[in-house]
């Protein structure tokens, strides 16, 4: 997706700053759910991230526009593509920005962004079954029309509870969005209403829901937010080590719910892996890394302390954030 320049700028920024004396170590993008790179050099623009189930160590992805109704199923331990499916059933796709998997190994893939941000009458989710053999292959897909009972909007999240199965969307708003919940029942013949039922603050690329359903964890381009499920009225927790990264926008949990998993757009794009908040974890046991994450800290800096220097980094790329944005608010107002 065509980011705004203040956006774009910031993330040239961070780019640098990743490039140099902040780089990641090379070992650290190939260690299965410890992080990883995606090796494909089809996958430019990851959008969304689903660790599966059903595949330990695979992870699914798609490109964000202008690619096709294609879904990729990346091997975590190599960082390379073991399947390519193409989807069949649904229109051409818009702007595909988000991928959930819920019960029954179902995979949910989100065609709700907006470049013109909320101008489409109408958005589509569409509903597949992961294969049980992973290799490249056509898959039918069930399309759903989605709208928004307050207008249009632009999103990039979409998540799916994993127990009840229940479609949201968070929409993208720079002062902080709102979770949208879908009806119980998606319907494929009709036009499904989606209500905001929980303030999110935080300009979101992304969502997803802890392997026991019971935490939700929300990122943006420079940080992120831990809530309480709470059966849907979320309580904020606290705020997510999320790492710096060239265009921050996919979040996932990991299989066994002890890592949360951070993506990225652009091509070899890295997957880095945090600590998740304790009590995420399928087994409701505490992350067994006992590194000190700072994952729900109330008071952390929402950064990735990677290496020296990288929180350095951090207050860097937020000074010039805050800037490019003073800028573009006084464009605005003149």
């Amino acid at each position: 997706m065509r980011r705004p320049f203040a956006v774009r700028a910031v993330a040239l920024l961070a780019g640098v700053l990743l490039a140099g004396a902040f780089a990641l170590p090379a070992a650290f993008a190939a260690d299965g759910d410890k992080g990883f790179t995606i090796e494909d050099p089809r996958i430019t623009e990851s959008s969304g991230l689903a660790a599966s189930r059903q595949h330990p160590g695979v992870y699914w992805t798609h490109n964000d526009s202008d690619d096709g109704p294609y879904l990729y199923a990346v091997d975590s331990a190599t960082g390379k593509t073991v399947a390519r499916l193409t989807l069949t059933g649904i229109g051409t796709p818009r702007d595909v920005e988000a991928i959930s998997i819920g019960p029954d190994n179902q995979i949910w893939v989100g065609d709700i962004g907006d470049n013109l941000g909320g101008t489409w009458k109408y958005v589509w989710v569409y509903r597949l079954p992961e294969p049980k053999k992973l290799v490249d292959q056509t898959v039918k897909a069930t399309q759903y029309v989605v709208k928004y009972s307050d207008g249009a909007r632009d999103a990039e999240s979409l998540l799916v509870h994993p127990r009840t199965g229940r479609v949201y969307i968070i929409d993208k708003k720079e002062d902080g969005g709102h979770l949208y919940e879908g009806p119980a029942n998606l319907s494929a013949s009709g036009t499904n209403i989606f209500k905001p039922v929980a303030a999110v603050d935080l300009w979101a690329t992304d969502a997803a829901f802890s392997p026991d359903g019971t935490q939700l964890a929300v990122r943006g381009y420079f940080g992120g937010i831990s809530y309480d499920w709470n059966g849907g009225k979320i309580e904020r927790k606290g705020r997510l080590d999320v790492p710096l990264q060239r265009q921050g926008e996919s979040v996932s949990y990991s299989a066994d719910g002890t890592k949360i998993m951070y993506g990225t757009e652009g091509s070899a794009s890295s997957v880095v892996a945090e600590d998740a908040p304790e009590g995420a974890s399928s087994s409701g046991s505490k992350s067994p890394s006992g590194g000190g994450s700072s994952s729900a800290s109330g008071d952390g800096d929402g950064f990735s302390a990677v290496g020296g220097g990288v929180k350095f980094g951090a207050l860097a790329v937020a000074a010039a954030c805050a800037v490019v944005f003073g800028f573009r608010r006084l464009r605005r107002r003149n």
